[in-house]
């Protein structure tokens, strides 16, 4: 436990005014084996900040007023301990259902999105892993696909800052692009939700693997567009990834 307040993050992260549209199914996807990040008991349940990793994320997203609901996609055979150790701690005003997860991401987030209400015009689907996602953020995604008629989709990102190289596979640099063009994509990623499952169906059905939810909806020709959003919505990959998300909450707080 550290001395950050939890209830004082989650009340800091309320935001929105009342009357605001709730479309919304928020998909967060929870299912890793935490083979890579060295834990057995799944980066999703470690703790961060004096709540499991993936709090961060329901609190948030519990927080947004344009959801209605959310889904929790978590491994086979730990939903118990997804309820136990993770929802039962944690005041929600949403219903939160549970969905298995698959071999792969991809696999997981279709079954998350056939978990989701049929009712709700919009899926928010978001990494667990990335537990510093914001209200505010959140929102700008979401009205992002409601305010454009032309996109099937937006999702959250990040202008690249680096210099890019090419290198082949000697090691040698071939080539430097304009990184001015790149963007580091994260979550949430927004979309109608007949737009996510017709992208999910027609990948399984062709074969085509994604990196992203957004990947599978240009394969299937649809239109997406970036909303940009801030560099710390980092990804929790590696352990020592946990002390930088622990500093931004505590920076968050005001907490020394």
């Amino acid at each position: 436990m550290t001395g950050l307040s939890p209830c004082a993050c989650v009340r800091a992260q309320r935001q929105g005014s009342a009357g605001e549209i709730a479309d919304t199914c928020a998909i967060v996807v929870a299912g890793g084996s935490g083979e890579r990040f060295g834990d057995p008991r799944g980066k999703q349940f470690v703790e961060l900040a004096g709540l499991p990793l993936v709090a961060w994320s329901l609190l948030a997203f519990d927080s947004a007023p344009s959801v209605a609901h959310i889904v929790v996609v978590c491994p086979q055979g730990r939903e118990d301990q997804m309820k136990d150790d993770v929802l039962a701690h944690l005041k929600l005003r949403n219903q939160v259902s549970l969905a298995a997860a698959g071999a792969t991401r991809q696999d997981s987030v279709l079954s998350g999105l056939m978990a989701a209400p049929s009712e709700l015009a919009l899926v928010a689907i978001h990494d667990g892993a990335r537990p510093l996602i914001e209200v505010e953020t959140i929102e700008r995604c979401l009205d992002a696909v409601r305010a454009n008629k032309e996109v099937d989709g937006a999702i959250c990102a990040s202008r690249e800052t680096d210099t890019l190289k090419i290198v082949d596979e000697s090691g040698t640099i071939v080539g430097t692009p304009d990184r001015s063009q790149y963007w580091c994509a994260q979550t949430p990623q927004a979309f109608a939700r007949k737009v996510a499952v017709a992208a999910h169906e027609a990948a399984l059905l062709q074969g085509f693997a994604g990196t992203d939810d957004a990947s599978l909806v240009e394969h299937a020709g649809g239109t997406v567009c970036v909303v940009e959003s801030p560099r710390d919505n980092i990804k929790v990959t590696v352990p020592e990834d946990l002390a930088l998300a622990e500093a931004t909450l505590a920076a968050r707080m005001g907490i020394a």
